[in-house]
């Protein structure tokens, strides 16, 4: 069976009418191009299908072609969202992603940080919540003297690239919709205590709730862990007494979920006894009965937008600067006004 020629860079070349020198800067997005230049090279290598090959590229300069993706998440939706935004970018630019959870069980952050970048060498990394401000994996990355892009961090914002959403005024914005349903009962349920987003999202419920002269009763703010047992946990809580608000907002889709296994198990139908909305706009806020009423986080695009900008020639070689990506309330079937059980 004859074996097809693969494509290589010279042929490229050839087609486009230019240099091999020249298509190795495109392919790397390098500046100072001339765009007809540059679209003539693009054009060529997608007639020719041509697929730059990692390893050649990355013996032939400094870069490994890599970038890290670093998250420690309890919630399989964010996580698998951030991985789908950054693996799309990395793919349009010829890179790989490389992910890797971590976590304080065993060996130091710092430690496990350091060993794993000294052994990938990925060309910059991407941080997650709670990663993105904790100063042991922050130093770890700055002793190695990595780039990094961060997701939603909350302090020390000189310090890095950064990409973010405004949660504080998407947790006012969902909170004034539900009193705008006509809930003046409210309870609501946190992220973890380490999680500046999770923060951010209850102080603009607060933040609603105040602003309408509402009062909130301590007993109907109850601590999670963005995780569906959290959520289950903080539902039995809330719903188990006569005593129960007419309305949850959870900081977070997942823990969302488990409420609403409790408010299923105890017979208290959603929306007519319960309004119910969370955060994020997980794909499993579609997939549920009724349907999860939300905030959507851009969060697959603030994944993309991270990496574009350790890829490119960005911010995060010439200094810093922060993202603001918008947000949206998704309507759907969990919340309706109350007083119809």
């Amino acid at each position: 069976m004859d074996v097809l020629p693969s494509v290589t860079i010279d042929d490229v070349a050839e087609l486009a009418g230019v240099s091999i020198k020249t298509v190795s800067r495109v392919l790397n997005q390098e500046p100072h191009v001339r765009e007809t230049t540059r679209e003539r090279v693009l054009k060529a290598a997608k007639q020719l299908d041509y697929t730059p090959n990692v390893s050649a590229r990355a013996l032939a300069g400094s870069r490994s072609y890599l970038i890290g993706l670093y998250y420690d998440n309890p919630s399989p939706g964010y996580v698998g969202q951030v991985e789908q935004g950054a693996m799309a970018a990395c793919r349009r630019a010829g890179y790989h992603l490389i992910v890797e959870e971590v976590h304080e069980a065993g060996t130091p952050l710092r430690e496990r940080i350091a060993t794993f970048h000294a052994r990938v060498r990925p060309d910059g990394v991407i941080l997650t919540p709670p990663l993105c401000d904790l100063p042991e994996v922050l130093e770890a990355l700055d002793a190695a003297k990595a780039s990094y892009v961060r997701i939603a961090p909350s302090r020390d914002l000189e310090r890095s690239p950064y990409v973010y959403i405004d949660d504080r005024q998407a947790a006012e914005e969902m909170t004034l919709y539900l009193q705008a349903l006509g809930h003046r009962d409210i309870a609501f349920v946190q992220g973890p205590p380490d999680h500046f987003a999770a923060a951010r999202r209850c102080e603009g419920f607060l933040d609603a709730m105040a602003s309408a002269g509402l009062p909130v009763r301590p007993e109907w703010v109850q601590p999670g862990q963005f995780s569906f047992l959290s959520g289950s946990e903080a539902g039995e809580r809330l719903l188990s007494s006569s005593d129960r608000p007419t309305a949850i907002f959870a900081g977070n889709d997942d823990m969302a979920l488990g409420i609403m296994a409790v408010a299923n198990r105890l017979h208290i139908d959603i929306p007519r006894g319960l309004s119910l909305v969370g955060f994020d706009d997980s794909p499993s806020a579609q997939v549920v009965w009724p349907q999860l009423t939300t905030v959507r986080q851009p969060t697959a695009d603030m994944a993309a937008v991270a990496a574009e900008m350790l890829i490119g020639p960005s911010s995060a070689a010439r200094g810093t600067q922060g993202r603001l990506l918008d947000f949206k309330l998704v309507l759907r079937q969990s919340s309706g006004p109350p007083g119809r059980a």
